[in-house]
């Protein structure tokens, strides 16, 4: 039996003493030595089964309580899910404890102003819809805030406390019902919405007992759809962003207007922008926008402008051109903002009078989630890099010295683990291409080893100095354990280099980037690591997409494994949630030039491809639908290519459930084994 077929049977053993004890393995105690010995690398069962995920912080607005949240991987018999609760650390890091607790995930945190109180979403209690629940921080009982038909989509505490404003899609009229019981609810696309829309709730008489029985105005309804929104620091105005519909592609069609928080007609400020904050004195909108016609790879700035739109600015750039706007400084002279910054995730500050950005969160290592006390003074966020887990910090914003608060997954860090590195080398036309690299475990200089080239998604995502021990379909030290190197390169198109960058692949797919990643490979070859003959590449959506497309231009690959990729543009585009996306990348409509289309399409060039490919598709995936996997298996077995699909029922473009997280990676080291390393056996059925 292999090292990694034991770890399995490992896991599955750590897996029962967890589930008899009540909770995960790292919520019960570190493992004996004996275990230890028995359990000798990581492999998937046990990095999915044992690994909590830590979510976003919220910050107490004197900044003495953190609540974030943990969800642990329910496994056990019919379970595949993730069950997620909050949890409460004090600032100083003396108290950590669980807060919320039962068979239904609490998630979304949010502090009342007095931090009395804090609210939070669930589906508990009677029917399947997310409500806003709210307890004690000290401890005791939630109870319910709201009883809607339809689940809370957001929500946010007004600054009197006194009220709360949540988002809500609207719920089926009296004659849908009908339709539906009747089985006469035919969808006519492109009309029949449900849209999200606006309400505010008054909790002045808090009572427990009231039992989601609280006053609530409706404050938008219409032909819109509403996406984020806050309110004004004297509780009288809500400023909201919305599109035409609730599709995915209308992003770009959003535009800012505002309501009275009581109800009263809606005033539209700004016709085109995104997320917007009052300034703390309310004099100020700042929101985000694009830069000339709004598209997918455009570049987007922050700007300033009077409560009624009239007196509009538009920000120095940021680095990225990429904003995630947080809000304001306390004295309302500065924006903050979170952006990718190479291979981190950082907090910056620009200010509004002119002038360039700061970074705040400086250091080593990727932050996110992040969450300011009321006086923007402290910062709580989400901190890991390649070899510390992901966990709570705290820090004073001007003197930045971030100091972890929580210790999640305590126990976890069993095996040894691959070094790892951000490497830099010149792609083929000069430019300066970072890479992530894992190692193998066993690394000896001198020696070479086979390599997984691991390409990232969007094509605008970036890889960051992130925890390698993570669950995941790509569970990179399960890799580095079977000897490999994992390549993870932050092509031309990626986030986190700057807008010039993220552009360069526009209309060039396939091309410029896989010069990219191929030159990445060979300086690996070139330094005596890696074995030329011994070669891999996997990613998912866009890295499915080159995963499936480098193979028919080059034949250097003894396997590649397509996950949820995207393999013929046309197809893609008249299937797709997201129907401008490769228009607005390659600059033309397919009728318009199709022979573009095709030339960078995996099936219009498969007679190209002799690498055996696994094919991994989630079944209800409206970004990437399951044709493009089920269009490329079937052009290749018809072609004798040696090819598998595995199709994922229930998920969306990412897994959602544990159980098929781990079979994905089962899958895919099983394909490496047979392929880089002749291993016989039929892959994962």
């Amino acid at each position: 039996m292999g090292m990694r077929k034991i770890g399995i049977l490992v896991g599955l053993v750590a897996f029962v003493i967890a589930a008899t004890f009540g909770g995960s393995l790292s919520a019960v105690a570190a493992p004996s030595d004996d275990e230890n010995e028995e359990a000798e690398q990581w492999e998937p069962t046990y990095m999915t089964e044992n690994y909590d995920q830590v979510g976003a912080p919220s910050v107490s607005p004197d900044g003495e309580m953190i609540a974030y949240t943990v969800s642990e991987p329910q496994t056990e018999g019919e379970k595949s899910e993730y069950l997620t609760h909050i949890h409460i650390v004090t600032s100083d890091g003396e108290r950590d404890y669980q807060l919320t607790r039962g068979e239904e995930s609490a998630s979304n945190p949010k502090w009342a102003p007095d931090g009395e109180h804090l609210a939070f979403t669930s589906a508990r209690g009677e029917g399947n819809e997310n409500q806003i629940w709210i307890i004690d921080p000290r401890g005791g009982e939630a109870w319910p805030l709201t009883e809607t038909e339809t689940s809370i989509v957001d929500y946010a505490w007004a600054p009197d406390g006194d009220h709360i404003a949540f988002l809500m899609q609207d719920p089926l009229t009296e004659e849908e019902e009908r339709r539906q019981r009747e089985r006469r609810d035919m969808e006519v696309v492109g009309e029949d919405f449900r849209h999200a829309h606006l309400y505010a709730m008054d909790l002045a008489e808090l009572d427990q007992e009231a039992d989601g029985a609280y006053p609530v105005q409706r404050l938008t309804e219409g032909e819109f759809h509403v996406n984020s929104f806050d309110w004004s620091p004297d509780t009288e105005t809500i400023v909201f962003d919305h599109q035409p519909t609730p599709r995915v592609n209308d992003w770009m069609h959003a535009s800012i207007s505002k309501v009275p928080a009581d109800s009263g007609a809606v005033t539209e400020i700004v016709d085109e922008g995104r997320t917007p904050h009052f300034s703390p004195e309310g004099e100020q909108i700042a929101f985000v926008a694009d830069v000339g016609e709004a598209g997918w790879p455009s570049a987007h700035d922050l700007h300033v402008t009077d409560p009624d739109g009239d007196d509009r600015q538009r920000l120095d750039e940021t680095f990225d051109r990429q904003p995630n706007l947080q809000g304001w400084s306390a004295d309302g002279e500065r924006l903050l903002y979170s952006e990718s910054h190479r291979t981190s995730h950082r907090l910056f500050s620009i200010p509004v009078d002119g002038g360039s950005y700061e970074i705040i969160t400086e250091g080593d290592g990727h932050f996110s989630g992040f969450s300011l006390t009321e006086d923007k003074r402290s910062v709580a966020a989400v901190h890991q890099d390649f070899h510390e887990l992901p966990n709570v910090v705290f820090s004073d914003v001007e003197e930045f010295s971030p100091e972890r608060l929580t210790s999640v997954n305590e126990g976890y860090e069993e095996f040894p683990m691959g070094e790892a590195e951000v490497i830099t080398y010149e792609s083929t036309d000069g430019y300066e291409i970072e890479a992530p690299l894992i190692y193998p475990t066993d690394y000896e200089p001198g020696e070479e080893y086979p390599v997984l080239l691991h390409v990232h998604g969007g094509p605008a995502g970036v890889y960051g100095e992130t925890y390698s021990a993570a669950s995941s379909v790509y569970p990179l030290q399960a890799f580095a354990a079977e000897g490999y190197f994992v390549l993870r390169p932050n092509f031309r198109g990626s986030s986190g280099y700057g807008e010039e960058f993220r552009s360069a692949n526009v209309a060039d797919w396939g091309f410029g980037d896989f010069d990219d990643l191929m030159a990445g490979v060979d300086h690996l070859i070139d330094e005596g690591k890696a074995a030329s003959d011994s070669l891999a590449i996997m990613g998912w959506s866009y890295g499915g997409y080159m995963s499936s497309f480098a193979v028919t231009r080059t034949d250097r690959f003894q396997a590649s494994m397509v996950g949820a990729g995207v393999t013929s543009l046309p197809s893609f585009t008249g299937t797709t949630d997201i129907p401008s996306f490769i228009p607005d990348y390659f600059e033309a409509e397919l009728w318009e030039d199709d022979e573009l289309y095709r030339r960078h399409s995996a099936l219009f060039n498969v007679e190209e491809i002799e690498t055996p490919t696994l094919i991994l598709h989630p079944e209800e995936d409206v970004r990437v639908p399951p044709s493009q996997g089920h269009e490329l298996y079937t052009a290749l077995d018809r072609r004798g290519i040696e090819t598998k699909l595995v199709l994922y029922p229930r998920q969306p473009h990412g897994l959602q459930e544990p159980k098929f997280i781990i079979d994905a990676a089962e899958r895919q080291l099983e394909w490496l084994d047979r392929h880089l390393r002749g291993n016989a056996e039929d892959p994962a059925d």
